[in-house]
């Protein structure tokens, strides 16, 4: 329970939602108010970011965070939308592949580079 911020008494209850936020009524003295924030904090949505670049699965950001899976999923994709593209004017070089893409590209294929 909240405490009304007009006279300080514990007996608050529930009043409805405006605007995305909770708002409350003191039992005592009949004043309305609402909390500062109703949903899952920044800082929980910026942690499930870094845990994503990180190499972790929706799934067990969700585990780990105590939220839905489908919910991080949509924090990456809102954060991904956010942003703009990146883009070098330079032409591109050189390119560097991690070893999990030729493991994976090559799974199912035996290669003998020994015949050659």
């Amino acid at each position: 329970m909240t405490a009304c911020p007009s006279c300080n008494a514990e007996g608050c209850t529930k009043d409805g939602i405006v605007k995305g936020k909770q708002r409350y009524k003191c039992k005592s003295c009949g004043y309305r108010h609402t909390v500062k924030y109703l949903g899952i904090s920044p800082e929980i949505k910026r942690q499930a970011l870094q845990l994503y670049l990180e190499g972790l699965g929706f799934r067990s950001i969700g585990r780990f965070l105590n939220c839905s899976h489908v919910t991080v999923y949509n924090w990456i994709k809102a954060h991904g939308e956010s942003i703009e593209p990146l883009r070098s004017e330079k032409e591109i070089e050189i390119v560097e592949l991690d070893e999990m893409h030729t493991y994976i590209g090559s799974k199912k294929l035996v290669l003998d580079l020994d015949c050659c």
